[in-house]
């Protein structure tokens, strides 16, 4: 595992992606900590982005407006 600065890391850009291929990485900006922990190759994105229950619960934005403004009527209803 190697540890980085971001500034370091934006110098090096090509050097520290070419090393995340091997090894896992952490960009440290300031306080926060940033993990690179492994590849995706081309062509396989959709292994990280499969869709779960929390997906599967999830509202659209219509949905998520039109109870707001429900609640917000019954509010000032009284």
């Amino acid at each position: 595992m190697t540890v980085v600065s971001s500034k370091e890391f934006v110098a090096n850009e090509d050097k520290y992606f070419d090393m995340a291929l091997n090894d896992d990485l952490i960009i440290q900006r300031g306080d926060k900590m940033f993990i690179v922990q492994s590849f995706v190759p081309n062509g396989a994105p959709d292994m990280i982005f499969e869709p779960d229950e929390d997906f599967y619960r999830s509202i659209t934005m219509d949905e998520l407006r039109e109870s707001a403004k429900e609640h917000i009527h019954k509010l000032f209803a009284n």
